[in-house]
């Protein structure tokens, strides 16, 4: 008899499982699973089950893309955007987000842009006849490379419902104010107030809210001067007399009341200060060319602050 040693016992172990382990597969291919019928009933309907089993398909990645939207721009300055990516054409990008500043009541057989309503009911209260001004929530978006664009919009649009909290709702209706009014109100603040993202208050932005808020409550034109700029396309904080008396539902000197849609796509900190604002006495603010902010009670006190303020 050969005494083994313990070391060659591991060995001989181990060769043993690695022969086993060789030897399995071809023993059950060539000699188990031809005559499973042979085998007891649970055993064959174990190996029928084992060869039926779909191999796992492999998985592909999906190249993606980066979509970058910063805060108050508007669906022009998307639209430029996108469309230099070269993906897209504007064409397409306009059949879902429609042109902004247009009333589509008044043009001849033109369609009317894509109706996203019935997917988001945030949209229920705005005008089907303008664009989604407004609603394309500003932030950086991951998305397939070859999205189409009406995946690209529905992404914003289903950001924007997430951001939207049952609470923000349902306090916009206890204010008897509509979405699409507070949406509006918040491209106002986004434009027009300086929005510090470190301050958790937000307070300036909220002051503003009630600025502008109150002015309506009043019959006071909100006097804004982005609401020209977005009708011009230019970015000047004050513009001329012959601007003031431009007939247009977009000079907010001109005509009182909301314009009629959004000036600019806002981010989450000026919709929340146009859902909360802050009670003050104020009527009058403006803002100096160091990015602070001066705010007066009376019109008078108003032209003192211009003076002091603006150079």
């Amino acid at each position: 008899m050969i005494k083994l040693s313990k070391p060659w016992v591991v060995i001989l172990i181990i060769a043993m499982h690695i022969f086993f382990l060789f030897s399995l597969r071809p023993i059950y291919r060539n000699l188990i699973k031809p005559n499973k019928q042979y085998f007891p009933a649970f055993i064959e309907k174990f190996i029928i089950a084992r060869d039926n089993r779909q191999k796992p398909s492999n998985i592909v990645y999906k190249s993606e893309d980066t979509v970058k939207v910063l805060e108050g721009w508007t669906i022009d300055d998307i639209n430029n955007y996108l469309v230099a990516t070269g993906k897209w054409s504007r064409l397409d990008l306009e059949k879902f987000t429609g042109q902004p500043k247009i009333d589509y009541r008044n043009l001849n057989n033109s369609e009317l842009p894509f109706d996203f309503s019935q997917q988001f009911t945030f949209l229920k209260d705005k005008p089907n006849y303008y664009s989604l001004e407004g609603f394309l929530f500003p932030d950086t978006y991951r998305i397939y490379s070859d999205a189409s664009i009406q995946d690209v919009i529905y992404k914003m649009l289903k950001n924007f419902d997430s951001k939207l909290t049952a609470q923000m709702r349902q306090d916009i209706a206890s204010q008897g104010k509509t979405i699409y009014e507070i949406v509006i109100m918040a491209s106002l603040i986004e434009k027009e107030a300086p929005i510090d993202y470190k301050d958790v208050e937000n307070r300036d932005a909220k002051i503003v809210s009630d600025i502008f808020w109150g002015r309506l409550k009043i019959g006071q034109a909100l006097q804004s001067d982005a609401t020209l700029s977005y009708l011009l396309k230019d970015n000047n904080p004050s513009h001329s007399a012959s601007d003031l008396e431009i007939d247009s539902p977009y000079n907010s000197y001109k005509y009182k009341g909301l314009p009629p849609t959004p000036i600019c796509n806002p981010g989450m900190r000026a919709i929340e200060a146009a859902i909360y604002p802050i009670k003050t006495d104020y009527n009058y603010f403006l803002t100096s060319d160091d990015g602070k902010i001066y705010y007066a009670k009376t019109y008078e006190e108003h032209l003192q602050n211009k003076y002091k303020y603006l150079k």
